[in-house]
């Protein structure tokens, strides 16, 4: 499906112009299997997009796509109407797997200012960009340790401030707390909302977990298998500001569950 090219505000109902658009999208990788097919939609400003999908179904191919690391064998994706052929600062991604995300010998404060070496050469600037940076994610304690030293809900962290340092309009992220444990999972899930309303931050997120998809999104795409194509979109329609415990216990969040639980079950 595509949608038209401006949508209503998820914040505030007015008219949010198009930041990304997919237009009949497909992926073919080696020995003519397809990955991807048919795959069209928009994705307004500032809106939390969620994706979900069985593995397999192209959910990181499609991403990774967004990020200009790959193009669509057939079809067109546009980032402010111009094809997307290479990665962008406007287009920050961010990986599950944070441990090889980092750089192992640069302190937090370093990975962080990693971004903005080429962008801030006058280093008194960068050091304070970075230190607010470090305060934002609650990491001002940990600004001089090495990533070893870190929890990976720490390191999550690092690796989302050092995206941030680069002010983009789109942030790409691939299950990025599909491996900790629950309630780190769920004090980001929170950060990471916060930090999205606050900088007007357009965000597509990749999960595999239903109940995170419906919480944090505007809006759900379920990509269905062999090869992925959107079997549905849905309007989750859930006030913001969101709450871990009366979100979940809504019953429109839970309709919503249930309804996603039977189309992958489906799939």
């Amino acid at each position: 499906m595509t949608l038209a090219s401006t949508k209503a505000d998820p914040a505030s109902g007015a008219s949010a112009p198009v930041a990304v658009s997919l237009r009949k999208v497909g992926v073919t990788y080696a020995m003519g299997r397809p990955v991807l097919e048919d795959i069209s939609f928009d994705v307004r400003e500032g809106e939390f997009l969620s994706i979900v999908g069985p593995s397999g179904c192209g959910k990181t191919t499609l991403l990774r796509m967004l990020a200009g690391l790959l193009r669509p064998t057939v079809g067109e994706a546009l980032f402010d109407g111009q094809p997307i052929m290479a990665p962008s600062r406007e287009r920050a991604i961010v990986f599950q797997d944070y441990t090889n995300a980092l750089l192992p010998w640069r302190t937090v404060s370093g990975n962080v200012a990693l971004a903005l070496e080429k962008t801030m050469p006058v280093k008194a600037e960068r050091d304070a960009r970075v230190a607010q940076l470090v305060e934002k994610m609650g990491l001002s304690h940990a600004a001089d340790r090495f990533p070893t030293q870190l929890s990976g809900g720490m390191q999550q962290r690092v690796q989302i401030a050092r995206c941030l340092s680069q002010e983009p309009r789109i942030m790409l992220m691939d299950e990025p707390f599909g491996a900790l444990d629950a309630m780190t999972r769920q004090t980001l899930q929170d950060e990471l909302m916060a930090l999205a309303a606050e900088r007007r931050t357009t965000t597509v997120f990749i999960t595999h977990d239903l109940e995170e998809a419906i919480y944090l999104g505007d809006r759900v795409i379920v990509l269905s298998a062999n090869p992925g194509r959107i079997a549905q979109t849905i309007e989750v329609e859930l006030p913001r500001p969101r709450h871990q415990l009366t979100t979940r216990e809504d019953p429109r969040f839970l309709a919503h569950r249930h309804h996603l639980f039977g189309l992958l079950q489906g799939h």
